[in-house]
């Protein structure tokens, strides 16, 4: 299974249409006829096409699954769509999108969880519906009025708030890996708050699984790796892999540098180097 594509995106209007969505749920039906997005130099009532965000969100969903569950499986893991952790602030209303668990159910313990996955992908690319069934690729995001994926605001927005709400659910998140996966670039004005997210440990990553997105400039990945562009399945691998035999700790506290001396003059007295971590972290959570 590839990467995403464009081929990936005429595939999802395919199936859509194949499973009775009418062309006027999935595409902007303009006087020149039907869009995926109303393209640049055409002047239309502004408005968004909301009927198309569920089937969307359906489809790529499934389609990370997929296209992660073969490294899950050499992890030794599962990929699961929709996981339910109430301790970690994933209700059933606002699930995981996708995580690798040490077991196949749906609802998890905190410790089986090995890695979340908030997905925010969409149709990235312009395309034509031509009746009955032809997808005609006719621009890529910069030629369109949409901000697909990560170049919109809410969808950083969300996935962020998100990720910040499972981090401070309490000391059983502080080992699992979150990260983002989105299909686009991200603008210039987030290059600093992802760098940022990831330096602090609050989101491991933003990855785009599009490698190609346009054939123009465009951010590929940020100083920091906090945003990148993923170009094949085995960087992903090794990314992934890396996650998930990580020893991570997350944590957080705002105190005075006395105290924060004080925490570090008394984990110091540790013999090992493991033991002054675990006693900073005791002490720094307490």
């Amino acid at each position: 299974m590839d990467l995403w594509n464009y081929k990936t995106e005429v595939e999802f209007f395919k199936q859509a249409l194949n499973s009775f969505a009418s062309p006027e749920q999935i595409f902007y039906k303009l006087n020149s006829g039907y869009f995926a997005y109303v393209p640049k130099g055409i002047e239309t009532e502004g408005r968004t096409l909301q009927s198309r965000n569920s089937l969307i969100g359906q489809f790529t969903e499934k389609w990370c699954k997929t296209l992660l569950e073969p490294i899950a499986t050499k992890l030794k893991l599962f990929a699961i769509n929709g996981v339910i952790c109430d301790e970690l602030g994933l209700p059933k209303h606002s699930s995981a999108d996708l995580a690798f668990c040490t077991s196949s159910e749906m609802v998890q313990k905190p410790e089986n969880i090995k890695i979340i996955f908030e997905i925010k992908m969409s149709i990235v690319s312009n395309y034509k519906f031509e009746f009955p069934k032809k997808i005609k690729f006719i621009g890529d995001y910069k030629q369109h009025k949409g901000n697909p994926s990560l170049l919109r605001s809410d969808s950083m927005l969300k996935a962020i708030g998100k990720s910040i709400n499972i981090r401070v659910s309490g000391n059983s998140a502080a080992k699992i890996p979150i990260i983002v996966i989105g299909n686009s670039p991200i603008t210039d004005r987030y290059s600093n708050k992802v760098d940022f997210l990831k330096t602090s440990g609050v989101i491991q990553g933003f990855w785009s699984l599009y490698p190609n997105p346009t054939n123009s400039e465009h951010i590929k990945s940020t100083p920091k790796s906090g945003f990148e562009t993923i170009f094949d399945k085995e960087n992903l691998f090794h990314k992934c892999k890396k996650l998930v035999t990580m020893d991570m700790n997350y944590f957080s506290s705002s105190i005075s540098k006395y105290k924060l001396g004080e925490i570090i003059s008394i984990a110091s007295q540790e013999p090992t180097d493991l033991g002054k971590a675990e006693k900073f972290l005791t002490l720094i959570r307490s």
